[in-house]
């Protein structure tokens, strides 16, 4: 059974862990280490039972957060598969179309006169 060696708050500790799970161990121990440092850095010195356990909650809370954060990204994701987003396009009045077919006829007969005149 590989050990892993890390330190938490300047104490260094040694745990067993199941093979293959040595890279997950390490991540954990670095992330508990973070938050004791910082509880170190501005509280000093204390007992490591209560170190360890500001650390945990802290760590704790920060999960808790993502939780919720996740929960309501999956409520939002749900929402719109449930109702998708309506996209509208607009569409042309046929009498707008057939306004537009007219003055495109007019443009072609125009053109054509003013070849028919240059070309006298």
């Amino acid at each position: 059974m590989p050990t892993v060696d890390f330190s938490i708050g300047h104490k260094d500790y040694t745990l067993s862990c199941q093979e293959g799970e040595e890279r997950l161990l390490k991540r954990a121990a670095a992330m508990l280490d973070t938050e004791a440092r910082a509880i170190l850095d501005q509280a000093g010195r204390m007992p490591e039972p209560r170190l360890l356990l500001l650390a945990g909650l802290m760590l704790a809370d920060r999960t808790a957060a993502l939780e919720d954060r996740a929960a309501a990204a999956e409520r939002e994701l749900a929402r719109l598969k449930a109702n998708p987003p309506r996209i509208e396009v607009p569409v042309v009045p046929a009498a707008i179309g057939e306004a537009l077919a007219e003055l495109a006829a007019r443009a072609e007969a125009l053109a054509e006169k003013a070849e028919e005149t240059l070309d006298v």
